[in-house]
């Protein structure tokens, strides 16, 4: 049942942000991109979610299980990464990549965005 899972992944990162003003939810990357302090801060859909976490730690969170570097179109982005569902299974679990990821969120929320 895909769309139930789906919900119930999405469901637990709203709620994990839920104390956190102002997060802006979009629909991207085939899944829902959560926005926090006016950027990318993770996304959820049924089989993962996906972190912006601080490039620095790349190397270190690849090694926890059920992780991966994201790849778009032949391209790795350092600094960000998927964990599976399963390995997000658990509320601390879980809580592990929204901690990591609003660290490096609040990190870069003063940074302007760079002109083309």
């Amino acid at each position: 049942m895909q769309m139930a899972r789906d919900d119930e992944l999405l469901s637990r990162v709203r709620a994990a942000l839920a104390h956190i003003p102002n997060v802006e939810e979009k629909r991207i990357f085939g899944g829902t991109a959560f926005m926090v302090r006016g950027k990318m801060c993770m996304s959820a859909r049924a089989e993962r979610i996906m972190c912006r976490i601080d490039p620095a730690l790349h190397d270190a969170a690849l090694e926890r299980e059920g992780c991966r570097t994201v790849v778009m179109k032949g391209r790795q982005y350092r600094g960000y990464v998927y964990a599976d569902a399963e390995s997000v299974s658990t509320k601390d679990a879980l809580q592990y990549w929204v901690d990591l990821a609003l660290s490096y969120n609040k990190a870069i929320a003063s940074t302007k965005k760079r002109s083309p």
